[in-house]
């Protein structure tokens, strides 16, 4: 409006006019506050600074070098810029320090394999994948020290794309969310429990599995999920045209394809299709060497996922125990109910059945001690998520079973960290080293002398931020009424 027209108009509706104007802008600005606090960034505090210099702490890297006794990292705004030892990194005017003497410094940890959203405290259903327990479920692996989780697969609806959209917009918190969308199978061969029904695609013939992987590519999953094994005789097998046709597709798409295997003949030929990812070990057999070596020839990464140790204890672990830290952890993030009924599945154990679990898992250990020895791409991932593994726990106690296994405890940092990184293609994350976020974890004492003191956390910081875990706390031990 011109100054000539606006003397054309009365002195009192120019106020009035004004004051809509004024009105129209405080609601609009009222809204867009609204929509970026809908789910705010709650686990996160920036700190008083942008540029921070942490000296003192033995720094191991992700990566598998040496570490550093007594190291210096400068991080501005998120990002590391100098890493050194102490002494040798000079900071700018105006930064702050922090001392971390006697503590440990390593990346975050990232898992490769996790199904979030279906428990809610005691209850374990498709009904449970809402926003706000998938959140839950990715606050609490943040807890544990865990920055990102790969969902593998059992997906429904859109809430998950949401949510990782929502998380690389800067609007929402909790371990990034990676996704594969709905997985493919043969009829009946998708994940087994009631609570997964009818959410993975079933296909049978090259043409139903490359539409698939098509319909995947547009709503640009991360990854590509696959069952091939009969599901202990459930199902017919994914034949090897049919997950070749797969591996081909979402090649072309750009995307990498995982497959969860359970028999060795299976694990041999899909290596050989140019598969990327094997999301358990074998389990018929032990794998023999021919194979180690085509993994490791074909850059193959393999996810030991653990899981099965927990059916060789015939009595309570000791990380159910009070005073182990696990147990603290666990006990600072889950609802005294679902703690109650993990502990009550050790009472009056089946000799039998315990015998049978540990003949089974020795299956694992002893793959997983060869290619740990053939230097194969191993990366952490263990189904978290499935009926009381919960999220963060299972991955602090699947660090622990590698070790058991033969792996040392440097090998199990970088397939906790750099490896998973490597294999999401997260090339800021899994590695303390200048050009990366500052995503990484402050203990309390050393992982290379003991891995389980990983679970030792003073402090987590992601972006170069401070997790604020203590207000995390209250709706992770809430116990729901569901």
């Amino acid at each position: 409006m011109t100054g000539a027209r606006r003397r054309l108009w009365p002195q009192h509706l120019l106020k009035g006019i004004a004051m809509v104007r004024r009105t129209l802008v405080l609601t609009t600005l009222i809204a867009v506050a609204a929509a970026y606090s809908v789910e705010p960034v709650k686990t996160q505090s920036r700190p008083s600074t942008s540029v921070v210099l942490y000296e003192g702490a033995r720094l191991i890297s992700g990566d598998g070098s040496q570490p550093i006794a007594s190291s210096a990292m400068l991080v501005e705004n998120g990002m590391i810029t100098r890493v050194g030892a102490k002494g040798s990194v000079t900071a700018p005017a105006g930064a702050s320090r922090v001392d971390l003497t006697g503590k440990t410094v390593m990346p975050t940890l990232i898992n490769g394999h996790g199904h979030p959203g279906f428990q809610r405290g005691l209850t374990y259903s498709a009904d449970n994948l809402t926003r706000e327990n998938i959140m839950d479920d990715l606050n609490r692996a943040l807890y544990f020290g865990v920055a990102a989780v790969q969902s593998q697969g059992i997906e429904k609806g859109e809430v998950m794309y949401e949510i990782r959209a929502d998380q690389e917009a800067g609007r929402l918190g909790g371990a990034r969310l990676h996704i594969a969308g709905r997985g493919i199978g043969a009829p009946n061969a998708g994940p087994g429990g009631a609570a997964y029904a009818g959410i993975a695609y079933e296909v049978t013939t090259e043409g139903q599995a490359r539409q698939a992987v098509q319909e995947l590519a547009a709503k640009k999953v991360n990854v590509v999920k696959i069952w091939v094994d009969d599901r202990n005789g459930r199902a017919p097998r994914l034949s090897p045209n049919v997950y070749r046709a797969v591996v081909d597709e979402g090649h072309k798409h750009g995307l990498p394809v995982n497959a969860h295997v359970f028999y060795h003949t299976d694990t041999v030929d899909l290596v050989n299709a140019g598969i990327n990812a094997i999301v358990h070990l074998v389990r018929d057999k032990e794998m023999d060497d021919a194979l180690v070596a085509s993994i490791v020839q074909h850059n193959v990464y393999v996810m030991p996922n653990l899981s099965g140790e927990w059916g060789t204890y015939a009595e309570l672990p000791h990380w159910l125990k009070d005073g182990d830290p696990l147990m603290t952890l666990l006990q600072e993030s889950a609802s005294p109910p679902v703690i109650a009924r993990m502990k009550k599945g050790y009472e009056s154990r089946d000799p039998a059945a315990v015998e049978r679990g540990r003949t089974g898992y020795a299956i694992l250990q002893r793959s997983l001690a060869k290619l740990a020895r053939a230097n194969a791409k191993v990366t952490l991932g263990c189904d978290t998520g499935l009926q009381d593994h919960l999220f963060g726990m299972s991955e602090q106690r699947e660090l622990e079973s590698m070790v058991k296994a033969g792996m040392t405890p440097m090998q199990v940092v970088v397939a906790a960290t750099s490896r998973p990184a490597e294999y999401l293609k997260l090339d800021k994350m899994g590695v303390l080293a200048a050009g990366k976020e500052a995503d990484f974890l402050v203990l309390d004492a050393n992982p290379l002398d003991d891995i389980t003191n990983t679970q030792r956390i003073s402090r987590i910081y992601m972006k170069g931020a401070e997790v604020d875990r203590a207000s995390l706390r209250p709706s992770l031990t809430r116990t729901s009424t569901n």
